[in-house]
């Protein structure tokens, strides 16, 4: 069975490593909490599936979705392992809150080796366009 996911805005963050540096901040024995108001009706395809992180329309990075608890407030944690994963950025226009992701339609992990993903955003988008990657 395929893998589903989640993309959620990475809100006041920049850039990649401005995002890395706050799932580092955060990160707790491993793990990193991320609250939202509703737990997903797919809640249980979603463990072991990724976290998606959009930084200006584009999908950037990843962490892996442990478990969802939920909290005194009413208000729901999604549990990720605190390890960001760089992805080769793929479009993707924002929203609120966080909304499924396919694994076909999922972003392969960035390879070191290609350099793609260390590609500024907005040279990565220009490229695309013009289909040279």
């Amino acid at each position: 069975m395929a893998k589903l996911h989640l993309t959620r805005v990475a809100v006041g963050c920049p850039d990649y490593p401005s995002l890395d540096a706050r799932i580092a901040a955060r990160a707790e024995q491993g793990e990193v909490r991320f609250t939202t108001r509703f737990k997903p009706k797919r809640a249980d395809e979603l463990i072991g599936g990724k976290l998606h992180f959009i930084i200006r329309h584009m999908i950037v990075g990843r962490v892996e979705i442990l478990a969802f608890d939920d909290r005194d407030d009413g208000r729901v944690d999604i549990v990720c392992a605190a390890r960001l994963e760089p992805v080769h950025p793929q479009p993707k226009r924002a929203h609120q809150g966080w909304r499924y992701l396919s694994e076909a339609d999922a972003p392969k992990t960035a390879d070191g080796a290609s350099g793609i993903g260390d590609l500024p955003p907005e040279l990565y988008r220009e490229l695309a366009a013009i289909s040279l990657i």
